[in-house]
């Protein structure tokens, strides 16, 4: 993202505004801003550069608690605002923070064109499952028979795949991690603050009180060695507590195979700068039963930036014209209807 020529020494303690942080005990936000705050100090951009943007819900409270500045707009317009700051002001750092009922209900238009143009914006897309602010009903992410206040026969939604709706926006970084991998986090975040364009950063994160554990199978210390698959750019990819079980392609469809049984070799390496997203795409429908959860980033590649293209194509056009605002007060097109 926007780098200062400038650098300062800031600290945690500097981001921490002087709001107390209100959020139920237990939930999965606290987790995320800790490292929020804890990562952007390394980047040494002053808090005057920096704006944090959020539409509706309990994510969307995270500006109060930025020591930046911040807005808390409307239901699921984050990226408009955050579009037209960037393009107005492209010397700021820009962040979204959104949710999935937020960014992939009344927010889906915006949140597509967003990535689509490679707004130099990084978007963290909390993920819980649910509604969370409004008691609980289903949302955009919730799964086929989910059982809530407003689907209590169980959802007959398809549930809306983030990664997968940014892969097909062909966004230039996209990743995902989950709140209690604080590590895990902290890497994906400071990737995303270095990359120029769209960021996506789908946060797997527990909603404590209405959908407590929709992320068990990667949070359980037991069994999530065979359920996450840490992406590593450059690397066969391979999971499970011995790291015995693999990823390979049987034709067009990725299978899960033991290591011993075929060999590292016939694995799938995972390659994040290619530009072609047909393997970030199949890891995007990885999941659970059959495959473990992808995690880590799917894609980062260098596109052309869209706030960079219009400062671009405004000076040439200034530079190609001297502007007279009288003549462009007075210049009118004309209709004759006989």
């Amino acid at each position: 993202m926007t780098e200062s020529s400038d650098a300062v020494q800031l600290t945690r303690k500097d981001f921490v505004a002087d709001q107390d942080v209100r959020w139920c005990p237990g939930c999965g936000d606290y987790a995320i801003l800790a490292q929020v705050q804890k990562t952007l100090p390394e980047q040494g951009i002053p808090r005057e550069k920096i704006v944090f943007i959020s539409g509706i819900g309990c994510s969307s409270r995270f500006p109060y608690y930025m020591n930046t500045f911040g807005i808390h707009s409307i239901h699921g317009r984050a990226p408009t605002l955050a579009t037209g700051l960037k393009c107005a002001q492209p010397d700021l750092q820009v962040w979204v923070v959104t949710g999935d009922g937020d960014a992939l209900s009344i927010g889906g238009n915006h949140f597509l064109h967003a990535i689509r143009r490679n707004m130099d914006l990084n978007i963290l897309l909390f993920n819980n499952r649910i509604y969370g602010l409004t008691k609980g009903q289903y949302s955009p992410t919730s799964e086929l028979g989910k059982r809530t206040k407003s689907s209590p026969d169980g959802s007959i939604d398809n549930p809306v795949n983030p990664i997968g709706v940014a892969i097909g926006a062909e966004g230039s970084f996209i990743a995902r991690t989950v709140d209690v991998l604080q590590k895990h986090m902290s890497f994906v975040l400071k990737r995303a603050a270095a990359h120029r364009g769209s960021t996506l950063v789908e946060i797997a994160q527990n909603c404590i009180i209405f959908n407590n554990g929709a992320w068990a199978h990667m949070t359980d210390p037991d069994s999530r060695a065979d359920n996450i698959l840490f992406l590593e750019h450059g690397k066969p990819m391979r999971f499970g507590k011995a790291l015995e079980k693999g990823i390979r392609l049987n034709g067009l469809k990725p299978e899960v195979v033991t290591v011993e049984d075929v060999g590292e070799e016939s694995l799938i390496v995972h390659d994040e700068q290619a530009e072609e997203p047909t393997l970030a795409y199949f890891l995007s429908r990885m999941g659970p039963p059959d495959f473990p959860t992808p995690i880590g980033i799917f894609r980062a590649v260098d596109k052309p930036i869209y706030d960079d293209l219009l400062m671009d194509q405004l000076l040439s056009a200034q530079a190609e014209k001297q502007p007279d605002l009288d003549a462009l007060y007075r210049q009118a097109d004309t209709w004759v209807v006989e």
